[in-house]
């Protein structure tokens, strides 16, 4: 059936206690048990393994989680509220359940979607995109590896794939003994590399070998094609742009200009190239460079646009880089601005899980109100259907809409 002969391996049951900060941890359903969190465990557990959770003082099964001696993360939690059997089954319905949330998303001339969103549907450290018939999957922890054939079963039948891809974290592609590689077609054919999908009615695609994560970005769906309903008959400067997509999106709607820009020229060929894959009347242009710097030279030779999106990368990756993140974002909230048209459109995201949302959206506010311009908060946006939120770590995308009054 696969491509691939994946390990034969037996994960062993390992009896855990944890410190009283661990187990408050399990009762509130968190995903997540550090290794500081491990008061005792009865033998070495290596990737994979299943995690029983014991409670201190009832010595009741608490929860189920699969051991990781490689992060600090030392348990990703399966189940909470007592025990459970691990097997196909129990992965199974819980796929089922994730699909069943996204069924809404195929009325909508969508055949790309993320079905497994890591932590979120139960599957931590697990990624499933399907872009059209081909299921992308990527692992960022070896505690899949023991239970991979089994769930990859499951996804076909759940999709109708017809090719699964596998893509593996950087750390996980330094191991020698996961009997995979990055980029791996482990099941059916792939003609070509680059895979055409739709999203809502506009047509992209997938570099799902080597491009980034699973080879497109498909959690800003539902705000690419709000842009495009605001971009009709107007210019539109799409910063950050990788692939292009709200640079289509803004094209395929009727806008007369389009600006990309993007510090890559690679990802600028992408851009241009999903917009050759719509019929569109306007003019597409490129601008290679660094962001901070090209937008102050666009300030310079007074450019302005009537809809401008800005849409970084991560600031804050880890913790010290929180509060670079937060004058990153202020500004570029302010050169937003100046590049904005009178009564024209400002699109700020962020997609920094270390810099909430409420404070995203005051440090907006804050830049915004120093360029001394009238604006209104027309629209506040977060997650897609297919990126359900389950714990607070697990929400990172905010999006804010503010139309300028002059």
């Amino acid at each position: 059936m696969f491509r691939t002969s994946f390990p034969k391996i037996m994960p062993q049951r390992l009896a855990v206690k944890l410190t009283a900060v661990g187990e408050r941890s399990v009762r509130s359903g968190h995903p997540w048990i550090f290794s500081e969190s491990i008061e005792k465990i009865n033998k070495e557990g290596k990737a994979g393994d299943i995690a029983i959770i014991f409670s201190h003082t009832k010595n009741k099964v608490m929860g189920i989680g699969l051991y990781d001696p490689d992060s600090p993360i030392r348990i990703k939690m399966l189940h909470h509220e007592g025990s459970a059997t691990i097997d196909a089954d129990f992965f199974s319905e819980k796929i089922f359940a994730a699909f069943a949330l996204r069924t809404p998303l195929l009325e909508t001339k969508t055949n790309s979607y993320r079905l497994l969103f890591g932590e979120n549907d139960g599957f931590p450290g697990f990624i499933a995109d399907v872009y059209d018939k081909v299921l992308v999957v990527k692992l960022y922890s070896a505690i899949w590896i023991p239970y991979l054939e089994s769930i990859l079963e499951v996804l076909l039948a759940v999709t109708n794939c017809e090719t699964i891809v596998l893509r593996l974290s950087r750390n996980l592609q330094a191991k020698t003994k996961l009997g995979c590689t990055d980029g791996q077609v482990v099941y059916g054919e792939l003609e070509h590399e680059v895979v055409p999908f739709l999203e809502q009615g506009v047509h992209f695609s997938a570099h799902v070998i080597k491009g980034h994560k699973t080879g497109y970005f498909l959690d800003h769906r539902h705000n690419r094609k709000q842009v495009g309903r605001y971009a009709e008959g107007k210019s539109v400067l799409d910063v950050f742009a990788y692939a292009g997509g709200f640079s289509v999106h803004a094209l395929v709607n009727g806008a007369t200009e389009v600006t990309s820009l993007d510090i890559s020229e690679q990802a600028l060929e992408l851009a241009i190239a999903n917009g050759k894959r719509n019929t569109f009347k306007g003019k597409h242009h490129t601008i290679a460079g660094d962001a901070f710097k090209e937008l102050q030279q666009l300030i310079a030779a007074k450019k302005t646009y009537d809809v401008v999106v800005i849409d970084p990368p991560s600031f804050a990756k880890r913790q010290s880089e929180i509060e670079v993140a937060k004058k990153k974002y202020a500004q570029l909230a302010q050169l937003g601005a100046a590049l904005t048209a009178k009564k024209g459109l400002l699109v700020l995201a962020s997609c920094s899980s270390r810099v909430a949302s409420e404070e995203f959206f005051e440090i907006n506010e804050t830049a915004l109100k120093h360029t001394r311009r009238r604006y209104k908060l027309q629209l506040k946006t977060d997650h897609d259907i297919d990126h359900p939120i389950s714990f607070p770590e697990g929400a990172y995308l905010k999006c804010g809409y503010y139309r300028f009054l002059d």
